[in-house]
């Protein structure tokens, strides 16, 4: 069962424009958080439990809070788009067919922690991504969805998109953060945390492309609806890469909690040429692999 709330766009022509987007009725729902008060933004999606899709399912609302509210230095949001892990191509479709929901969900960000500059760190090898997501930032600019303030609200936001050189480290948090300051790309020993001490010392929020762009509608439909999708525990739908011996490889979009023997067998089509599946890795290179008999038994979600 595909639920298409990140790709429900994915399909149209010239899916990556801002007219498309708008037709959609992108745009929409950053003049909706522009109404909330940032405190109420960060209660509502942590009442959405809207956990991190980069890998290690922290809750996004939590990790916003943490961001003090008042700093000396300037606070930053990163967005990771270092998509390096062996297998994961998902949020590079994000990217190349729909960047525009990425951007308005970094306004929504950032409008929430109190963020006036933001990054798209952007793993180097991508080409066409980069490119879409360049001449969306540059549409969005000419429209005033960014710069100074952004529809009469009197917040300025400037975004600047980075590429990376193709560290497969530079996917971890600090290790992006190092990369973004011009050195060594490397992890850093914590704490602190980049909430307390990120990007140029400041206050950092680390957010992963597809967390980001699940936002718009979230504040559009609001927690309750969200969380009608997936576990109690790993709520909304999540995009996973499916590569590999199997009939139909590519990008689903389906609720978390789906048994992955739906997903292989049913919307994949199964092994090619009717074969036992003898194998599957679940995750990126870091975790087990799995039988084909055990990958059978297990649900799609982060508990």
């Amino acid at each position: 069962m595909e639920v298409k709330i990140l790709s429900a766009n994915w399909h149209l022509p010239e899916s990556w424009r801002l007219a498309t987007y708008e037709r959609q009725g992108g745009w929409r729902a950053f003049r909706q958080a522009l109404q909330l008060e940032p405190a109420a933004l960060i209660q509502l999606v942590k009442d959405s439990g809207l956990r991190g899709r980069g890998g290690a399912g922290f809750p996004t609302g939590l990790k916003w809070s943490f961001v003090p509210k008042e700093s000396a230095q300037p606070k930053y949001l990163c967005v990771n788009a270092d998509e390096s892990e062996p297998g994961t191509f998902k949020d590079r479709y994000i990217l190349e067919r729909d960047p525009h929901m990425l951007l308005e969900g970094i306004l929504i960000t950032c409008w929430a922690v109190g963020i006036h500059h933001a990054y798209i760190y952007i793993r180097g090898e991508f080409g066409l991504p980069y490119f879409r997501l360049r001449d969306a930032l540059a549409e969005a600019y000419a429209k005033g969805y960014f710069g100074k303030n952004i529809a009469g609200s009197g917040f300025d936001l400037e975004v600047t998109i980075h590429r990376g050189a193709g560290a497969y480290i530079c996917g971890e948090e600090t290790g992006l953060i190092e990369s973004l300051e011009g050195k060594k790309g490397q992890p850093r020993i914590k704490p602190p945390f980049p909430a307390v001490v990120g990007v140029f010392g400041g206050p950092t929020v680390v957010n992963n492309v597809e967390t980001v762009a699940a936002l718009p509608w979230i504040v559009e439909h609001g927690a309750a609806e969200y969380r009608k999708l997936g576990t109690e525990k790993s709520p909304g739908t999540k995009l996973f890469s499916v590569s590999g011996h199997v009939a139909r490889p590519g990008v689903y979009e389906i609720p978390l909690g789906l048994p992955c023997k739906e997903l292989v067998h049913g919307l994949c089509g199964g092994i090619r040429g009717g074969r036992r599946q003898k194998a599957n890795i679940p995750g990126g290179s870091s975790v087990p692999v799995l039988t084909g008999e055990e990958a059978d038994r297990v649900n799609l979600d982060y508990e």
